[in-house]
Formats: structure tokens, sequence, C-alpha cells
């Protein structure tokens, strides 16, 4: 399993959070969600200034030369979410870019 850390910013015009606000942003994200994406688990906190995710995805094994990896399936789920939902893009700014072709797999710890 890999586990992916992300954000969504808050709008600075937004009006500020409310109780239930993550809740609701999971489940945008879960509504989202595709097959092919391999999303197992959310789990979010609020800040003043943003909604702080953890995104637990499969991990294909073994791994096919075209698989996207965990950092790709996380900025395509934000994306997706976002793009599609109305209270996303109305609290949230837009979630960065996809990550630089570097990102693939996971960092592995150094011996």
């Amino acid at each position: 399993m890999d586990c992916v850390y992300s954000s969504l910013r808050r709008r600075p015009e937004a009006p500020p959070a409310e109780a239930g606000e993550v809740a609701e942003v999971l489940g945008i994200l879960w509504a989202h969600a595709m097959p092919e994406d391999g999303l197992e688990h959310i789990s979010g906190s609020l800040d003043n200034d943003r909604v702080d995710l953890l995104l637990y995805f499969l991990s294909p094994r073994p791994v096919p030369p075209a698989a996207r990896g965990p950092l790709h399936r996380a900025a395509a789920l934000l994306a997706r979410g976002h793009q599609a939902s109305p209270t996303l893009r109305r609290r949230y700014l837009p979630p960065a870019g996809e990550p630089g072709p570097q990102a693939g797999g996971p960092r592995r710890a150094k011996a």
C-alpha cells in the first residue's frame, strides 16, 4: 500500500470552515474515485487555510510498465474531484498539476 500526503488550499474569499467539512471533502473524492485509481482509504484534517489529506492506494504487484505511480493517481483524483465539484471549486484553489516524471514510484528509505 502506498500513502500520499496532499492538501487543498482554501480560497481567500471562501467562508470559514464549518463542522463536517472534512467529511464532505472525503465524500466528494470517494464519489470521483475510479477503480483504476486503486484508492483504499482517505483521511483528512482541517487547518485554517487548507484541508490536509492522506490518500492510501493499492500497490500493484507486479508493477506494469505503463502503471501510474501513487503521486500521479492522487493528483488525477484531486483534479477530477475539484473539476467536477462546485463545492470544492467554491472553497478551494485548484490542486497543483501533475507531479514530474521522477515522481513515478514510492520513495524508499535509505539503508
